[in-house]
């Protein structure tokens, strides 16, 4: 097996990634689209044997707010359990930095790997789910709820998340630029990102969706201002996403959230959401 380090991802990732995706359900990559855009910068790695790509690890060098370079490893599913994986991460651990790596739905095959490595479980991210069967609730807020306008709303947006989210590790470094970037991909609806606002105009939180390629609506990310928190903006914001998904006829809606965020999971789940699933973060 040859293992090699490129400054781009091989035309061969693409295939693995969606073979992985049919075995396992993620990563998000469509077929006929290009590389999640979390893959299209940063360090890879491939591992062929032959001419055939077996593995790939892909190194995000910005990182995290606490200064971790994230990981996420892959290998196709006709060649595992042959150490693929294990020699994929022996590589990437001879890296001279502080490192995450993430193990989507909590694979068996990447907690051995962690157990043997001495990798320590320090993070999980679950994936909750609405299915059609859940009635929601109104959304019911005094103020004024309006949608996202390009060009106008990125920085007051961004200064709102900036706030709300200074303790989590990736949402709290989004730039204007990150939002600019996101308005040029193909899933990108300003019809559904909602913006609560004050008499003003000021936002004081926002609930932006997402409508993936195969029909899943997602709760992408939801953000309050502190200053507006403890009255039932929060919720109001993600009704509103909710009830404009399900108009949209979307059957099914996901969202991510930290295991340990106990006041979100419990919003979540009064309002429907089950648990599918729980990715792991690995560190060492």
């Amino acid at each position: 097996m040859e293992i090699t380090w490129r400054d781009d991802a091989d035309p061969d990732v693409h295939a693995l990634l969606m073979a992985v995706r049919a075995a396992d359900g993620t990563p998000e990559v469509d077929e006929d689209g290009p590389l999640p855009r979390e893959f299209r910068a940063g360090r890879h790695l491939h591992a062929r044997e032959g001419a055939t790509l077996v593995g790939y690890a892909h190194v995000d060098p910005k990182g995290d707010a606490f200064g971790n370079q994230i990981v996420e490893l892959f290998v196709h599913p006709d060649h595992r359990r042959a150490g693929v994986g294990a020699a994929l991460t022996d590589e990437v651990l001879t890296i001279d930095s502080p490192l995450r790596m993430w193990s989507h739905r909590d694979h068996p095959g990447a907690a051995r790997i962690a157990e043997t490595r001495k990798l320590t479980r320090v993070r999980e991210l679950l994936q909750l789910r609405l299915g059609p069967e859940h009635d929601l609730p109104a959304a019911s807020w005094a103020g004024r709820i309006r949608t996202f306008v390009p060009g106008q709303d990125e920085q007051a947006m961004v200064a709102v998340n900036k706030r709300a989210f200074d303790w989590h590790p990736e949402q709290g470094l989004l730039t204007v630029e990150d939002v600019q970037a996101t308005e040029k991909e193909a899933w990108f609806d300003p019809a559904g990102f909602f913006l609560a606002v004050d008499e003003n105009d000021r936002v004081l939180g926002f609930h932006w969706t997402k409508v993936h390629g195969d029909g899943t609506g997602e709760v992408y990310v939801v953000g309050v201002d502190p200053d507006a928190q403890g009255g039932g903006l929060g919720k109001a914001l993600t009704l509103a996403g909710l009830h404009h998904l399900r108009e949209r006829g979307i059957r099914e809606i996901i969202l991510y959230v930290e295991s340990d965020n106990a006041p979100a999971v419990a919003v979540y789940t009064r309002l429907g959401f089950t648990l599918a699933y729980t990715n792991v973060a690995y560190q060492r």
